[in-house]
């Protein structure tokens, strides 16, 4: 059976984790912190990202990066986009036989402004294969065995189509794709918008509000999304619209979580504190401010949410200015 490394003992990479050692795999789970380590082998549960959540015997968690990705076939990173650089100085040793890598981060490296993927290839070259997973697919309800369905998208080739098996479960629908450049922008983008959702419940504005700021946030991520490469199919796809809609709407997300405290009034430190775990949207829209001026597309709803997290902006006044645009045609900005 194919030799399976997970970079990542979060939430994300232990559900994954759990899902491929369910199929037979043998995975090996790298993690940063000695006592998640020690809990997992000894319980066979990761308290700290998934409590309740039992875990099977052949998924192993280990602190050595050396021993973790020994012999590893297959490479999936669960990490943080931002942690994404600096782990690969530490592991890029370890990573030279590896062929195939997968990405399971939504998010975009603020010091760069790179994606995860083109991270990758820039520390361990193009001769090897890179693949994106996408789509709506909260962690507890994959570890749960919850229904899910996403994308991963690759190469046009076989290999796309190989790791599309490798991940397929009885509850676990996977499609392929071929556009890993609007996979990886879907899933970065959206989490602005989710942080936008939330904000929007905050306010206690209502169910009109939040599904037009869903909608008209779809075409903010098409707006820059196609700018960057992306094709349009994939951003009404699960990695775009279908992402979009549970984090706009559903209490697990990290990002809408963020928007909620921000919209009830909170300061970004308290709201930060409260959330523990990383929301990747409060990073990213740095960046989406920054390549929306340089390529000049207006997102107006981004803009806001920048500035409220960066420039201390009170939401009501943001809803003002967004509720009082000028009056335009619905699609003339496409």
């Amino acid at each position: 059976m194919l030799k399976i490394t997970i970079v990542g003992a979060g939430s994300w990479g232990t559900a994954l984790g759990k899902l491929l050692a369910e199929k037979g795999f043998e995975i090996n789970l790298l993690a940063r912190r000695k006592e998640v380590v020690e809990t997992i082998n000894s319980l066979k549960e990761n308290p700290y990202y998934l409590p309740g959540i039992s875990l099977p015997e052949n998924i192993r968690a280990i602190f050595d990066p050396e021993e973790a990705l020994y012999r590893a076939e297959l490479v999936i990173w669960a990490i943080p986009s931002h942690t994404l650089e600096k782990n690969l100085k530490n592991l890029k040793p370890y990573l030279k036989n590896v062929q195939l890598h997968l990405s399971g981060i939504k998010g975009i490296d603020i010091e760069t402004g790179k994606t995860p993927l083109t991270i990758l290839k820039d520390a361990l070259g193009e001769n090897k294969l890179y693949f994106v997973l996408g789509g709506p697919s909260f962690a507890l309800e994959v570890a749960k065995g919850l229904p899910t369905a996403v994308v991963v998208a690759g190469p046009e080739r076989k290999e796309t189509a190989k790791v599309q098996e490798i991940l397929a479960w009885k509850y676990f629908r996977v499609y392929r794709s071929y556009d890993p450049v609007g996979v990886e922008l879907a899933g970065a983008l959206k989490n602005v918008i989710a942080i936008a959702s939330g904000i929007c419940d905050g306010l206690k504005l209502g169910l009109n509000a939040r599904a037009s700021l869903i909608t008209r946030g779809l075409i903010e991520i098409i707006k820059l999304g196609t700018r960057l490469g992306g094709k349009l199919e994939t951003f009404y796809g699960l990695a775009g619209l279908g992402d979009l809609v549970l984090t706009c709407t559903g209490a697990l997300s990290r990002n809408y979580q963020v928007g909620l405290k921000l919209g009830e009034g909170k300061a970004l430190s308290e709201v930060l504190r409260e959330v523990k775990q990383v929301a990747e949207g409060v990073k990213t829209v740095s960046v989406i401010k920054d390549l929306a001026e340089k390529l000049c597309v207006s997102l107006p709803i981004c803009e806001e949410v920048y500035n409220i997290i960066y420039q201390g902006e009170n939401p009501k006044n943001s809803l003002q200015r967004l509720l009082s645009r000028s009056l335009k045609e619905e699609f003339e900005e496409m």
